[in-house]
């Protein structure tokens, strides 16, 4: 499934014959480089029961830019975010090619081996508590697209198992497609349950952190609060943030009450928290990727409380493990969430019915590049006031 690429791009004219058989992708020439670079490679052939997609459009991640400093040690074709139209499907099964070839797709990044007691949930894992879609995201054998084993998305063509494809509706963009990936990141908290929507006590709710992944994670929890408690007198999940524009981003529609972080933050406290906000929350959720936030969040969190990690992070060598055994709090980490739920969120328009606003996820794309400048896209994904940044990689 990785396949490794050493076909440099090149100033001198290719010939048809070669760009037939090659494509265009933004790659990491080698384990630990810190800097890729768009080269001319052949096109991926899919293994049986793969599809040959060809992508339409990229997002860039944070987890990109982890990787070009060295993150997994990954080396090829960067890469994880992506809308692309399915070209051809590897397998016996006519109805299966017919169902999937020329469907506009996205896709789950863990591609599990599919001969292992997880993948075949052999133990039942992924129907008991607390190992929610184990199969889906645990494979001991998995790779995972442009991170880990397996070329990624910042490419005109990538494979992916049809099992991990999910339809995107035809009424939405490619440029709203592509944020199924993170904001199916954020579903994942409410896929395992981590909050309680009880309807006479359910949990106080906290995000740490307004970065992409933070705002996908306030925009997910406001509107599951709206959804499952309604008009109720409960307190709405807090937003704490460095940056009034972000906070400003899912104020109103997201349904969320935001604040700035330095509310909760009080230095002569012993463990740094306000008392007004110590100890208040029965869930809190870290993206801030910090070890600063990590500890914030202890605060925050109250005793026997869930604290939710979903960025990561070096602790570093002053980590204060302290409070959370003290306090004996719940550290849970979440990861790769359902992209199909993602899709009905981003799918919500003004003629939708229910208390549910439009995500208008638009509002977080800073600039698009096209392939051919994948590298000055990730330098301006890397720029501290950029929200989110596209690469289109073909046209239809």
């Amino acid at each position: 499934r990785f396949l490794p690429t050493t076909m440099a791009a090149s100033s001198s004219p290719v010939s048809p014959a070669e760009e037939g058989r090659t494509m265009l992708a933004y790659m990491i020439p080698n384990a630990g480089d810190t800097h890729g670079e768009v080269r001319r490679i052949p096109i991926p052939q899919p293994p049986p029961n793969f599809a040959l997609i060809k992508v339409l459009r990229a997002g860039v991640c944070n987890t990109d830019l982890e990787i070009l400093q060295g993150y997994m040690g990954f080396h090829g074709v960067l890469g994880h975010e992506f809308v692309g139209r399915v070209v051809k499907v590897n397998a016996a099964d006519a109805e299966l090619k017919s169902k999937w070839t020329n469907q506009r797709v996205c896709g789950d990044i863990n591609v599990g081996c599919a001969d292992c007691a997880i993948c075949d949930n052999a133990k039942g894992l992924d129907d008991r508590s607390g190992c929610c879609q184990m199969s889906r995201n645990h494979c001991p054998n998995r790779t995972v697209l442009g991170i880990l084993n397996h070329n990624g998305t910042m490419a005109e063509y990538l494979t992916l198992p049809v099992s991990n494809l999910h339809r995107v509706p035809d009424d939405m963009s490619d440029e709203v497609a592509v944020f199924s990936e993170p904001l199916a990141a954020a579903c994942r908290i409410v896929e395992q349950g981590l909050v309680r929507y009880d309807g006479q006590h359910p949990d106080r709710v906290a995000i740490l952190g307004d970065g992409k992944l933070g705002l996908m994670i306030a925009e997910v929890l406001g509107r599951e609060h709206a959804s499952r408690l309604g008009a109720s007198s409960a307190a709405p999940p807090v937003l704490f943030g460095k940056h009034q524009h972000k906070l400003d981003l899912v104020r109103e529609s997201a349904g969320v009450d935001c604040r700035p972080v330095a509310d909760c933050k009080d230095e002569k406290a012993f463990n740094g928290v306000a008392a007004e906000y110590a100890g208040k929350f029965d869930v809190v959720v870290d993206a801030t990727g910090s070890p600063a936030g990590l500890s914030l969040a202890a605060g925050l969190c109250r005793p026997m409380g869930t604290l939710v990690l979903k960025s990561t992070c070096a602790a570093g060598d002053q980590f204060n493990a302290a409070p959370f055994v003290i306090d004996e709090l719940k550290v849970i980490g979440s990861r790769c969430g359902p992209i199909d739920r993602a899709l009905e969120l981003l799918a919500l328009d003004d003629s939708s019915t229910g208390q549910l606003k439009p995500l208008g996820v638009s509002k977080y794309v800073t600039k698009t590049f096209p392939l051919s400048e994948a590298a000055d896209a990730i330098k301006c994904a890397a720029e501290r006031t950029t929200m989110k940044v596209q690469i289109i990689c073909s046209e239809e």
